[in-house]
């Protein structure tokens, strides 16, 4: 038949599954978890640990594939909090991946989740060994009390407390004064101390916790029991400060686990029953009021409704729908009570697949993240050895006495902390794919946020993406003795059961006159040449003009002006007559044009690839203002995106299966929400409202990102370097430095949620 029309699998049509929304987007790599485990916040155990340490569960290689699992492996999963940057969540998984029988242990930041894959039950030997590194994990039945604001800050509070009593009391007893401030420090130093051991035993030598107890204790041999007090507070207030910063930075993600209710009214012959939403299933029928959301995704049973969509579309305005329509889980029913049956089975709905691309995301991290994750490693045991030979090297060549020096080289092991320089990224993107998911664009990744912040240009596919993928019959056109309905029915025939918009635009005609469609078997795709079946007796063909030999002037003509007029046409062939030919037509999508508009604005270029005629394709190019490429087979439009590839950044956008290869071969694939499900999982990134609108707020929020990652890294290294200078010169001390590493932690993380109050 038509080009667009055949997948080239060779399969019959029926046998494709049909098109899916949103809804229902496959995963790749489900996370299917067998224990769910809530943890209650701790404080001193489970402070900040930016361990520098590389780990075999975070090497670039595994945070490209994200998942290589071994056949037969049991999954578990524990919540964990208490995180307040990802070298916590680094300690973590090196802890873990010491266990025997562990294959793969993997700490979700973004949800706080730390996910285990074994050979066998090891789930107390993880709780363990996460326990040995100064963290705690425990199980469902456990209940997790929310403690008071002040007992978090209960260290902070006496030690600051003692710190202003030992200021005080030096003025009067300057002896006991500064017996205090030492007793101070000791009280401060055990938590850090026992951390710091802690974390080493687990295998994370080099953290935070270890660089705080040195410089502390080594301020407090050299006499500077003041100072060390001090760095003590200024740390735990950073501490404190990281870890609201972190809890910020995961808002996004938390807000859209928000969204799903705790339970469901379900409807149970007449009666109502309140259930938990585990206990839902497919053809399941609930009731939600107004006002309230709904907790899965359902199909409407009330005649009329007025849905506010906005926390999973971005779309501000309440949207009408009527029975029968799909509304995704987390939507608003407006004005009354609705009746809805259930539609997606349990953990599977909208957003239950929105929380699963954020935290598979995590394992498609962005290049300069790998990097960044790559040179913290190293940047901390350097800090460490160039502190030594600060303390060491300078007093040995005469170069000044040992006590300033000494000074000088605690300042530095201070500096070797690499919170802020671990979170810059990570913040920022999390935060980035959390404002995407909102705006309704889902984004599977750092890898692709970074790759869509680079393109130049952007292919469309025609069919479904730049129409509406609606076509209607315009016309029907005798080459022989046959009727119209007569070709109309043999045509249904063998679309039957397809899939694909023009397929279905001839099934719907012909029920439409309540014509008698006759059965077809034997059907045959033939990729982007057309489609067979056996009718009866006869062999029935639906081929595109361009494969047709044979055809007369006057049958040429009358296609070829059909195909002017921007009507895609199909040829009708029984045994080896033809019949005549069908022309359908597609509407532009009201929002294709002002959405290639702004596309231009921003710098990217657009291009229409069709496997349409290339009459029909001109037409619709000329209404867009952009070049085309018609005529493509799906190897041509991989080979065409291969080209384009080369030249610039390239992200393919389309909605059906012959344009998945495509979406994978471009440098970025766009799915339409409403496209089949093969689509969706070729690509990286998909539009939730279904709306090309979205694209062009898609790139300037990952621009936006990129951006702030840049401000973010010299942020962090540019603080680091200059306190580095202005220690080495003797112009800053302890306490000044420990100050600087938390503020750029925090400062760093305000910056990255600057994208959560984006709005396109």
């Amino acid at each position: 038949m038509h080009q667009h029309h055949a997948c080239g699998c060779g399969k019959p049509r029926a046998s494709h599954a049909a098109a899916k929304p949103l809804c229902q987007i496959p995963q790749a790599r489900p996370l299917t978890l067998s224990l769910h485990a809530a943890i209650p916040v701790t404080t001193d155990s489970a402070g900040c640990c930016c361990d520098s340490n590389s780990t075999p569960g975070n090497d670039a290689d595994a945070d490209e594939e994200g998942d290589r699992r071994r056949v037969g492996s049991l999954p578990f999963s524990w919540q964990v909090s208490g995180m307040d940057c990802p070298g916590c969540a680094r300690s973590i998984e090196t802890a873990v991946q010491q266990v025997t029988g562990v294959t793969e242990a993997r700490v979700l930041f973004s949800s706080e989740k730390l996910v285990v894959n074994a050979d066998s039950d090891v789930r107390q030997a993880v709780e363990r060994a996460v326990k040995k590194a100064g963290f705690q994990l425990s199980t469902q039945t456990d209940t997790a009390v929310e403690s008071p604001r002040w007992q978090h800050n209960r260290m902070l509070i006496a030690l600051a407390l003692l710190v202003l009593a030992s200021s005080l009391l030096s003025h009067f007893a300057p002896l006991w004064g500064d017996r205090l401030f030492v007793v101070t420090t000791l009280i401060g130093l055990f938590p850090v101390a026992r951390s710091a051991w802690q974390r080493l035993r687990s295998g994370s030598p080099f953290t935070i916790e270890t660089l705080m107890t040195l410089a502390s204790a080594g301020a407090l041999i050299i006499g500077a029991h003041a100072e060390a007090a001090m760095v003590l507070v200024l740390f735990q207030l950073g501490e404190q400060l990281e870890s609201y910063a972190a809890a910020r930075a995961r808002s996004g993600v938390t807000r859209l686990m928000a969204l799903r209710p705790e339970s469901a009214i379900r409807l149970e012959q007449g009666q109502r029953r309140d259930v938990s939403l585990a206990a839902l299933q497919p053809g399941d029928q609930i009731e939600v009021a107004a006002g309230s959301r709904l907790p899965v995704d359902g199909r409407l049973i009330t005649p009329l409704a007025s849905f506010d969509e906005s926390a999973l579309t971005g779309e501000s305005l309440p949207v009408m729908r009527s029975r029968g329509d799909k509304i995704l889980a987390g939507a608003t029913s407006i004005d009354r009570l609705v009746t809805l049956e259930v539609v997606s089975k349990p953990g599977e709905s909208a957003i239950d697949r929105i929380l699963q691309l954020i935290e598979e995301a995590e394992t498609h991290r962005a290049p300069v993240e790998r990097f960044i994750d790559r040179f913290s490693r190293i940047y901390t045991p350097l800090v460490m050895l160039l502190s030594l030979l600060v303390m060491v090297v300078p007093p040995l060549l005469g170069a000044g006495e040992w006590q300033p020096w000494i000074y000088k080289g605690l300042t530095l092991l201070l500096i070797g902390c690499p919170c802020a320089l671990v979170i810059s990224t990570p913040a920022a993107i999390t935060s980035g794919l959390a404002a995407a998911a909102r705006q309704g664009a889902l984004i599977k990744g750092g890898a692709a946020l970074e790759r869509l912040s680079s393109l130049r240009m952007m292919a469309f596919d025609k069919t479904g993406t730049l129409t509406v993928g609606k076509p209607q019959l315009s016309g029907i056109v005798r080459f022989g003795a046959a009727s119209e309905a007569e070709m109309l029915a043999l045509s249904a025939a063998v679309e039957q059961g397809a899939t694909h918009p023009l397929a279905t635009a001839i099934v719907a005609a012909a029920e439409a006159r309540n014509l008698t469609i006759p059965v077809a078997d034997d059907q045959l795709v033939q990729a982007g040449r057309g489609i067979m079946a056996r009718v009866g007796s006869q062999q029935i063909q639906l081929l595109t003009p361009s494969q047709m030999r044979g055809l007369t002037p006057r049958q040429s003509e009358e296609i070829t002006r059909r195909e002017a007029e921007g009507e895609t046409v199909v040829v009708l062939v029984r045994d080896d007559e033809v019949l005549g030919a069908l022309a359908l037509h597609d509407q532009l999508r009201s929002d294709a044009a002002p959405a290639l508009q702004a596309l231009k604005k921003l710098g990217i270029e657009s291009l229409m690839l069709t496997g349409d005629n290339p009459r029909a394709a001109a037409t619709i190019a000329r209404q867009l203002d952009i070049d085309y490429r018609a005529s493509l087979l799906p190897a041509d439009k991989v080979a065409a995106i291969a080209e384009l590839s080369q030249q610039q950044p390239l992200a393919m956008v389309g909605d059906g299966i012959n344009d998945a290869p495509a979406m994978k071969a471009a440098t970025l694939g766009i799915a339409m929400g409403s496209g089949t499900d093969v689509a969706l999982e070729a690509a990286d990134a998909a539009l939730t409202r279904n709306q090309l609108s979205n694209l062009a707020p898609m790139i300037v929020l990952a621009r936006r990102t990129r951006r702030i990652i840049r401000q973010n890294l010299t942020i962090a290294l540019g603080l680091k370097a200059i306190f580095l200078v202005t220690t080495l010169l003797g112009l800053t001390g302890l306490w000044l430095a420990v100050l600087a590493d938390s503020g750029a932690t925090a400062l760093v993380t305000a910056n990255a949620l600057r994208l959560l109050r984006y709005r396109s």
